[in-house]
């Protein structure tokens, strides 16, 4: 596994352990650590979801082999 793909899966991560955690508990960790809507917490935000792109594109066009 290369580093973009560590770094793409990390913050799939972290984004679906916030979401979790805004569903169960309504509390938002990037918006505690980083302020409500900062620079910081939209960077984070959108990381997050370019990941998520990154992982969809990943999942339907990667060639078979690469997945073993």
């Amino acid at each position: 596994m290369d580093i973009i793909s560590k770094i793409v899966l990390a913050l799939v991560v972290v984004g679906g352990l916030n979401w979790g955690l805004i569903g169960a508990f309504n509390f938002d960790v990037v918006a505690f650590l980083f302020g409500p809507m900062s620079i910081l917490s939209r960077t984070i935000y959108i990381l997050v979801g370019l990941a998520a792109i990154w992982t969809i594109f990943g999942a339907f066009y990667m060639p078979q082999e690469t997945l073993k």
